[in-house]
């Protein structure tokens, strides 16, 4: 295999082609809004900016202060419950737990008290000229005549509320657990504010991207979703992001050209839709957005019917990595069946995964099921008793290892007690309900903010299937390859997954080219597991040419119907891993 070092691609973007325009800084996008203004010529004009959790939004107050003297400005977010009013109002789905909340069908009007947002529309009802209701909730308080929506990924929101510098939304708790914040987004305000954001598809006239610190960017609505179809029609990739981990390893840095300073990396998230971004560019200017507008906007094109009708709007193939070479070990982890997860958080479907290993040391391992007449009491008081400190847990006296190398498969469907142990790197598939990890034992570590890594014992025990022993484990969850073609140049597998997941995914070596037909019409998510680079191909001259380096994770919309994925590199023989919903 070739150097694979620089060529992992850190900014895939898509071009888009059309005619647009866009607008640079505060003082070109608003310019452009009050010429838009203008144009209506009408005694009363009401701007609204609607504004994702997590858009600075003291600095938008501040710039439209600045610019639109005259007009009457109100921020929505001062007209909303704050703090320990949203704590309490929402206690029982916030929770004490530091990582768990449970799911709910909020809006982002439950965030206001009826009387407050009555207040809020009957003021702007008695105005007159120009005004501008901005914020979290801005579109409920009025009609508006020119709609704006500003966006932020979640991977910035996070590092903002990482560094301190956000809270949650119309909160104070700036210094609270980073965890704490996390979950109250994941299961409260993004929740919200996605729904609102697809109620507000069929108003949007602009769309801001606000990831880029006193650098907004702004394209029309019309061209924004242009830019999102052209890049359905064929092959894409999410805007990948690395994050260091007590258990990180090198292979990450040493191979992907990451910042050699850093002391590890533990994850990579490159295919996880709700995650993730996506860089549009348009002309000079390049636009991210979250990638979850892309589901939300156009389920079926990107997901097919299949998928569509079984998880809604949401992409629930994840691709990501972990990277424990020169690390140390997971944590020793269950994940929860279906029926627990619906009734403890209300998650319609639980995360099944599977670990492909695209490079290990000698002595690596995979942890994977019960050792033979291991008891359940007496599992669960040794785990008890080494999240006490007195005592470290002896894994192996009840956990089955597996020697794991390069190109082997571990299957790990809900139940099945796992972890990768030191010197792998993982390419882990699931279906992404990835926040609901149940460790069981963390090797008496702490995180890398110092506090004790969460541990949730009582979860786990309540959803361990003892049933998965050292031979029922090897039999059904290690290396299950199936030859389904066999000829000189091409040599295409079933990999898994286990028989009760969902994820299907197939494995392809080949020397030339492969031909797909995705007959079923449904996502597909592949990764490119050795090989320096291959180019994807329409069969029906329905995209461009689509190059894919070592360890590229791309999607294939499902309504792309036949592509071809061809060898262009220095490696004679290349393979890719397929997964889709079955």
């Amino acid at each position: 295999m070739g150097n694979n070092k620089t060529r992992y691609n850190h900014c895939p973007t898509t071009t888009v082609k059309g005619d647009f325009q866009t607008w640079t800084g505060f003082q070109a996008i608003f310019s452009e809004l009050s010429n838009a203004v203008a144009k209506r010529s009408k005694k009363k004009t009401v701007l609204v900016i609607e504004t994702y959790p997590g858009v600075r939004i003291e600095k938008l107050r501040d710039s439209l202060e600045n610019y639109f003297e005259g007009a009457t400005i109100l921020c929505a977010d001062d007209f909303a419950i704050h703090g320990q009013e949203i704590q309490e109002k929402f206690a029982m789905l916030i929770t004490e737990d530091r990582v768990f909340g449970r799911m709910a069908a909020i809006k982002i009007e439950d965030y206001y008290e009826k009387a407050k947002l009555e207040l809020l529309r009957e003021n702007v009802a008695m105005l007159t000229g120009l005004i501008i209701v901005f914020g979290t909730g801005a579109s409920l308080a009025v009609d508006a005549d020119l709609t704006v929506y500003m966006d932020v990924a979640r991977w910035e929101i996070q590092k903002r509320m990482r560094s301190g510098e956000i809270g949650n939304w119309n909160d104070t708790n700036l210094d609270e657990d980073i965890l704490r914040k996390y979950k109250r987004g994941f299961f409260l305000d993004w929740r919200a504010a996605d729904r609102l954001k697809v109620e507000l598809f069929s108003q949007i006239d602009y769309y801001v991207d606000e990831n880029e610190l006193d650098n907004p960017k702004m394209v029309r609505w019309s061209d924004y979703c242009s830019g999102l179809e052209q890049m359905l029609q064929g092959p894409f990739r999410f805007v990948p992001y690395f994050d260091p981990g007590v258990w990180g390893g090198q292979w990450m840095k040493e191979n992907l050209g990451l910042d050699s300073s850093v002391n590890n990396f533990a994850w990579a998230f490159d295919g996880v839709a709700e995650e993730n971004s996506l860089y549009l560019q348009f002309g000079e200017v390049r636009i991210e957005t979250p990638a979850i507008n892309a589901v939300l906007k156009y389920p079926m094109e990107l997901l097919g019917e299949l998928v569509f009708s079984r998880f809604g709007a949401e992409l629930p193939i994840r691709f990501d990595f972990l990277d424990t070479i020169g690390g140390q070990n997971l944590s020793l982890q269950v994940h929860p069946h279906k029926e627990y997860i619906k009734k403890q958080f209300g998650m319609d479907y639980t995360q099944e995964e599977s670990y492909y290993l695209l490079a290990a040391k000698e002595d690596a391992v995979v942890y994977l099921g019960l050792k033979d007449g291991v008891r359940e009491s007496d599992l669960i008081e040794a785990l008890e008793e080494a999240q006490t400190g007195a005592v470290d847990l002896d894994a192996t006296r009840y956990v089955n290892t597996f020697p794991a190398k390069k190109h082997d498969h571990f299957l790990i469907p809900s139940g099945t007690v796992h972890c990768s142990g030191a010197d792998s790197m993982i390419l882990e598939i699931s279906l992404s309900a990835y926040i609901f990890t149940f460790k069981l034992w963390d090797w008496g570590r702490l995180g890398l903010d110092g506090k004790p890594r969460p541990v949730h014992i009582d979860h786990g025990k309540k959803v361990i299937n003892w049933n998965r022993s050292e031979k029922w484990v090897a039999e059904n969850l290690v290396n299950q390859f199936e030859p389904l073609i066999e000829t000189a140049t091409h040599t295409k597998e079933k990999t898994g997954l286990y028989k009760t997941e969902q994820i299907y995914t197939e494995r392809d070596w080949f020397t030339d080219y492969v031909d797909y037909n995705n007959s079923e019409k449904t996502v597909n998510m592949l990764n490119l597991v050795e090989g320096d680079n291959v180019v994807v191909e329409s069969l029906d001259n329905a995209f461009e040419a689509f190059e894919v380096r070592y360890v590229e994770t791309f999607v294939i919309p499902a309504q792309v119907e036949r592509f071809r994925i061809r060898n262009i590199g220095k490696s004679e023989r290349v393979a890719v891993l397929r997964a889709r919903i079955m």
